[in-house]
């Protein structure tokens, strides 16, 4: 309630990437960790050979460049995953990028992959590990560089995870971001064989060699959009079991913005970006239950997409989810959010 009410009275109005930045400076001073965490109290599952704390995680976005991942998880998130990041350094889109639509409690970004790149992003990752071992769970969300050309995607793609995936618990190649020109081609699945099949390679010789602190295999994942048709999304599932895919992660943002209860004026203001938040909360479901029916009950699923509360994290869980991730509640609802969900779904 404290934090809705500051929210309200002042990160409501102040530009929402200035106030991205205030907060993420205050996660990573460890400033919330003692006074705001709630006990850690929903059941620890051990998924892809990983011993995850509990199922609700924080999706790629919040901390691009790995520099709060411990102030994170003392919030009671079960893991982290970083990014999205690129083989090279890049800026992103110009300025304003970020925007908020109050009354659907959603995002609209354009961020367009601003981050460190993946040589800076792999030391710092390095640096972590040496500190605080292996036991924290970190993804490592990976996509391609803005100005490499698409056709030289694969390669790309197979230089960041040769950097990153030594240091990841998981690897998560991201071909759904609407803000990157021409990314969202390659979830054709001609397209994204090939694309899984080096990165996959590459992880593996990286798993298999010596002089890196990497313990066994990484596992792989790929994270789709939800404005994939259904034959689409299935077509992607299918795609991800034959080539022995650890996981997908369903979904990303939208470029939709049906049914918005926004004033259409705001809409417009926002323009074009990914939308993320309660809009998503339907088709990010229904996604779900398109790709469990497609791959068992034993492949992984990491639900994200419009979860707000504990309700909309039992069912994706109930729906088939392995593993949930949020992001833009979090922003709504703040420090206390991800253990206090938590300690409603151990109560249920």
């Amino acid at each position: 309630m404290v934090y809705r009410a500051l929210f309200d009275a002042v990160f409501s109005s102040m530009d929402p990437e200035k106030a991205h930045e205030r907060g993420f400076a205050a996660i990573r001073a460890g400033r919330f960790a003692t006074k705001l965490a709630l006990p850690k109290t929903h059941a620890p599952r051990a998924v892809m050979g990983l011993e995850f704390p509990n199922a609700f995680g924080l999706a790629a976005g919040f901390d691009k460049n790995a520099r709060a991942v411990p102030g994170l998880l003392a919030l009671g998130f079960g893991h982290v995953e970083i990014g999205t990041v690129t083989a090279r350094a890049q800026s992103g889109n110009p300025k304003p990028r970020l925007f908020r639509l109050l009354e659907d409690k959603a995002i609209v970004n354009r961020m367009g992959f601003n981050n460190d790149g993946a040589a800076v992003v792999a030391a710092r990752l390095h640096r972590l590990r040496q500190k605080s071992g292996r036991d924290a769970v970190i993804g490592v969300n990976i996509g391609r560089t803005k100005a490499t050309d698409p056709a030289d995607a694969i390669a790309d793609y197979v230089e960041s995870a040769k950097l990153l995936a030594p240091y990841a618990s998981y690897l998560v190649v991201n071909v759904s971001s609407p803000n990157t020109p021409g990314l969202r081609d390659l979830q054709s699945v001609d397209r994204l064989r090939p694309l899984l099949q080096a990165v996959r390679r590459q992880a593996d010789a990286l798993s298999a060699g010596t002089g890196r602190d990497c313990t066994g295999r990484v596992p792989l994942l790929v994270k789709i959009a939800p404005d994939l048709s259904d034959d689409d999304v299935v077509a992607v599932a299918a795609l991800a079991v034959e080539l022995g895919l650890d996981g997908i992660v369903a979904t990303n943002t939208t470029v939709a913005r049906d049914g918005l209860r926004s004033d259409p004026a705001e809409v417009e203001r926002a323009g074009a970006g990914g939308l993320s938040g309660a809009p998503l909360r339907e088709r990010a479901l229904e996604v779900l239950k398109l790709i469990r029916d497609r791959v068992g009950e034993e492949f992984t699923i990491v639900a994200v997409g419009g979860i707000g509360d504990a309700a909309d994290a039992r069912a994706r869980l109930e729906a088939g989810a392995t593993l949930l991730q949020a992001y833009t509640a979090f922003i709504y609802e703040g420090a206390t959010w991800p253990s206090r969900v938590q300690r409603e779904l151990a109560a249920r």
